[in-house]
C-alpha cells in the first residue's frame, strides 16, 4: 500500500497575504497559483505532473498482478462499457432520430431512421463527432430536428470548453445549410413549423459588454435559416439579469411559444407564453405564466390545447396543474396531480386513441427516495388508475410520445447493474416491452446486491444511501461478512439527484471485492425542493454532516474501516469531498477530488462562479461570507494534521470550475500534512484538451483507471 517517492513535494511560495474582508482576516497564501500563465504556476504544475507520474508508475507496478493492473483494468472497463448506448427516439414526420454509441466508438452519434421504398427502415449516421474531429476533442453538446424532420440543428464544442457552435444540416443530404453560429453555449433550439425559422439563445457580441462579462448577457433571438445572424431579431432578454439562462420551446402545432428564465442556478423560474396565431414570430406578445414566484416552474401546451404546468409552487415535491393558455396565470391553475407526501414528480406524458385533442390517459414518472415509479391517471381528473411495472429499483428518464399523438410512450431505464435500455408502453393494452438496446452485448457480471441504508445526520435527519456489493460478500440478511475497501460517492447540490444508474467504475470496483456507496445528501433533489434548500446557502454544512453520517454508518455496520474507506466526488461533489477531508480527515484513507470548487471566498470571480451565488452565498456579503468561510476547504487546512491521501484530477479546458481551486488546496495540503508522501501522498493529475463535461470514451476509461488505481493502492484492494 505504500512505497518511496524519490523526492518531497514541489516547492510552493507561501505568501504572508491576509485580507480584511468585512472585518474578518482571511489568509490566502497561495493566491499566485490562481494565474495559470504565471511562470511560477507553470513550473509548479510541471513538477506536480512529474510527481503524479512517479506515483502512478509505482502504484501500477504494485497492482500489476491483480484486477487493478493497468492493462487488466483498462480492458475490464472497456468490456463494462462495451454495450454502448442508445437513446430515446425523437419522432419528426416520417423520420426517427436518436443517439447511439457502439462499444468501440469514442463518442455517441446522431442516427436518423426513415422508411425505405420496400417498407423496411433504413438507418444512417447523420452527425458523428469523430468525423468532425478525428482527434476526439470535439463533443456533441445538443441536437434538435425540425418539426417536419427535414433539418437538424446541432451544437458542438472543442477542447472541453463547452463553447458551443450551432450548425444546421439538411437531413436528406447531410449538407450544411447554416452555421457556424458562435456564442451558443447552453442554447435551446425551438423550431417553428416549416423549418424556415427557429428561436435560439445567444450571448451578446463581446464588444457590447465588459470584458469580464462576456460569458453572460444572453438573449433569445429569432433566426431565419440561411441568413446572417446580423439579421436575427431579439425577442427577449433586454433588461434581465446578466446571468439569466433561458429555455424556449414551441408547441407541436406551432401556435404557442413558451419562454423560461432563471437567474444563474437559482431555484426559481419565470415563465411566459405568447400566442403566435395572434402576433408575429418576431414580436411575441408575452403573457405571464409564473413570474416573480419563489418556485421552479415549467410549462407546455399539450396536443389537447391545454396548458400543463409542472411546478413546486406550494408543493416542494412537485405538482401538475392545467390551465387555459389564454389565461395562464396561477390564479387560473387547476391541480391535476397533487403533491405526493414522499415521491417527487419528475415527468408526465399524454396518450390517446388516435384523436390528440381527446387524451385518454396520463402517464406520470415519480422518484421515491431516488427510485423511479410510473403511474397512470385519468387525464381529466388526475385520478390514479394504475401502475406500470419497472424492471427493478432503477431510474426512468425521458417520457417520449409521437408528435401526432397515439397510445405509445417511450422512456429510458437503467439501474446499478443494467445498461440503459429504451422501453415502450402501450396504453391500450397496459403492456411494456424493451424497444431498443445498446448495440453491444452487456458484460457478464458476478452476482451483485444493492441495498438502501439509512444514516442519521447530526441534526437527526435520515439520509439514504445505495450500497453496492458482491452477493458473496454478504450474509443471508444482506449484511457484510467482513469490512472491505469501500468508496463513498456523493454530490449534494443544485437539486441534482443521484439516482440508480449503470456505472462501469462502480462495477469494476465491486467485482474486485470492494463496496461502492452512493449517498443521497441534502442539497440534491432526491426528496424535493425543501431537501435541496436544506443543503444550500446558510445550510450547506448539512451536506457535509450527511456525508460524514453515511461514512460513520458504513464503519459502524461493518462494511469498512477508516483505513479502508475512500471518498470520491466531482465539481460540487469535489467541494463535498474537499470538505470531508478537511473536516474529518480521520474518517478516510483516500480522497479523489475532481474538478472541484475549494476556495469559497473567491469562487465567484472565476469560471461560472457568479451564477452559483444563489446556491452557496455571495462572499461580498458579510453574513454570507461567514457561511462560506465556515466550510471553505482551502481555508480550513491546519498545519500538522494527518490528512488522507488525496488525488486532485483537473482539466485544463474547464471553463466552469477553474483548476486554480485544486492547485491552491493541493499546495496547502502538501505544506500542512503531517504525513509523508510515501504514506499519504497529495497529488495532482491534470489533463489537457478536455473540460468539465463530455469526453471521448478512451479518455473516460483512462481517468477511471487512474482514479481506481489510486484508491485501490491506498485502501489495499486488488494488491
Amino acid at each position: 500500500m505504500s512505497g518511496p517517492l524519490s523526492h518531497a513535494y514541489p516547492p510552493a511560495d507561501r505568501l504572508d497575504l491576509v485580507e480584511d474582508l468585512h472585518g474578518q482576516p482571511v489568509a490566502d497564501p497561495y493566491r499566485w497559483l490562481e494565474d495559470a500563465q504565471d511562470p511560477r504556476t507553470q513550473a509548479w504544475s510541471d513538477a506536480q505532473d512529474a510527481l503524479w507520474q512517479e506515483h502512478r508508475r509505482a502504484a501500477a507496478q504494485r497492482l500489476a498482478a491483480g484486477p487493478f493492473g493497468t492493462e487488466a483494468l483498462t480492458d475490464r472497463l472497456g468490456q463494462l462499457l462495451g454495450a454502448g448506448f442508445v437513446g430515446t427516439p425523437a419522432w419528426r414526420g416520417r423520420r426517427r432520430f436518436f443517439a447511439r454509441r457502439s462499444g468501440e466508438q469514442e463518442h455517441a452519434v446522431v442516427v436518423v431512421a426513415e422508411p425505405a421504398p420496400d417498407g423496411t427502415e433504413v438507418e444512417r449516421v447523420l452527425i458523428d463527432p469523430i468525423a468532425l474531429d478525428p482527434a476526439g476533442t470535439t463533443t456533441l453538446d445538443a441536437w434538435q430536428p425540425s418539426k417536419e424532420g427535414d433539418l437538424l440543428a446541432y451544437q458542438v464544442s472543442s477542447g472541453g470548453t463547452e463553447e458551443s457552435v450551432l450548425w444546421i444540416v439538411d437531413v436528406a443530404t447531410g449538407a450544411v445549410v447554416d452555421g457556424p453560429i458562435d456564442r451558443a453555449r447552453y442554447s435551446p433550439v425551438a423550431w417553428l413549423p416549416g423549418g424556415e425559422e427557429l428561436y435560439y439563445v445567444r450571448r451578446l457580441a463581446p464588444e457590447l459588454v465588459p470584458e469580464d462579462e462576456r460569458q453572460y448577457h444572453r438573449r433569445v433571438w429569432l433566426h431565419r435559416v440561411g441568413t446572417s445572424t446580423d439579421q436575427d431579431v431579439e425577442v427577449f432578454g433586454a433588461g434581465q439579469d446578466k446571468t439569466t439562462y433561458y429555455g424556449v420551446s414551441v408547441s407541436r402545432d406551432g401556435r404557442w411559444v413558451l419562454l423560461h428564465a432563471s437567474v444563474g442556478t437559482a431555484p426559481r423560474t419565470d415563465v411566459w407564453i405568447a400566442d403566435l396565431a395572434g402576433g408575429a414570430a418576431d414580436e411575441p406578445r408575452w403573457r405571464e405564466v409564473a413570474v416573480g414566484r419563489d418556485a421552479e416552474t415549467s410549462a407546455s401546451v399539450g396536443r389537447d390545447g391545454r396548458l400543463y404546468v409542472h411546478t413546486d409552487l406550494d408543493a416542494p415535491r412537485g405538482r401538475l396543474a392545467v390551465a387555459d393558455p389564454t389565461d395562464p396565470g396561477p390564479e387560473g391553475w387547476r391541480t391535476l396531480l397533487a403533491e405526493d407526501p414522499e415521491a417527487v414528480l419528475e415527468d408526465v406524458a399524454l396518450v390517446d386513441d388516435g384523436d390528440p385533442a381527446r387524451p385518454t390517459g396520463l402517464l406520470a414518472a415519480w422518484r421515491r427516495h431516488a427510485v423511479s415509479e410510473l403511474t397512470t391517471h385519468d387525464p381529466t381528473t388526475g385520478a390514479w388508475t394504475g401502475e406500470v411495472a419497472l424492471p427493478g429499483l432503477g431510474s426512468v428518464s425521458g417520457l417520449v410520445t409521437r408528435p401526432e399523438g397515439g397510445a405509445d410512450v417511450w422512456w429510458s431505464y437503467t439501474d446499478h447493474t443494467s445498461v440503459p435500455t429504451v422501453h415502450r408502453y402501450d396504453a391500450r393494452t397496459g403492456s411494456t416491452v424493451v424497444w431498443a438496446t445498446p448495440p453491444g452485448a452487456p458484460a457478464a457480471l458476478p452476482e451483485v446486491r444493492v441495498r438502501q441504508v439509512v444514516a442519521t445526520s447530526a441534526d437527526g435527519t435520515p439520509v439514504r444511501a445505495f450500497v453496492v456489493a458482491r452477493a458473496d460478500a454478504l450474509d443471508a440478511a444482506g449484511r457484510p461478512l467482513a469490512p472491505v475497501p469501500t468508496i463513498l460517492y456523493g454530490y449534494g447540490g443544485f437539486q441534482i439527484s443521484l439516482d440508480p444508474a449503470y456505472s462501469a467504475t462502480t462495477l469494476a470496483w465491486v467485482e474486485a471485492g470492494g463496496v461502492y456507496v452512493v449517498a443521497n445528501l441534502r442539497g440534491g433533489g432526491e426528496e424535493g425542493e425543501d431537501w435541496h434548500r436544506d443543503g444550500m446557502r446558510a445550510h450547506k454544512q448539512h451536506v457535509f454532516d450527511d456525508f460524514h453520517a453515511v461514512a460513520e454508518l458504513l464503519v459502524a455496520e461493518g462494511w469498512t474501516t477508516p483505513e479502508r474507506l475512500a471518498c470520491m466526488g466531482g465539481s460540487n461533489g469535489g467541494l463535498l469531498v474537499g470538505g470531508a477531508l478537511t473536516q474529518r480527515p480521520d474518517l478516510f484513507a483516500a480522497v479523489v477530488c475532481s474538478a472541484p470548487l475549494l476556495d469559497m471566498v473567491r469562487y465567484q470571480r472565476f469560471g461560472l462562479g457568479v451564477t452559483w451565488t444563489e446556491e452557496y452565498g455571495d462572499a461580498d456579503d458579510p453574513t454570507e461570507l461567514g457561511w462560506l468561510l465556515g466550510y471553505s476547504p482551502y481555508h480550513r487546512v491546519v498545519d500538522g494534521t494527518p490528512y488522507p491521501a488525496t488525488l486532485f484530477t483537473v482539466f485544463e479546458g474547464d471553463t466552469r470550475v477553474d483548476p486554480l481551486h485544486a492547485r491552491k488546496l493541493a499546495a496547502a495540503l502538501q505544506a500542512a500534512t503531517s504525513r509523508p508522501p510515501q504514506d499519504a501522498p497529495v497529488l495532482v493529475r491534470r489533463e489537457v484538451g478536455v473540460g468539465h463535461g463530455g469526453r471521448a470514451l478512451s479518455r473516460t476509461i483512462a481517468l477511471s483507471v487512474d482514479q481506481l488505481q489510486f484508491v485501490a493502492d491506498r485502501t489495499g484492494l486488488g494488491a
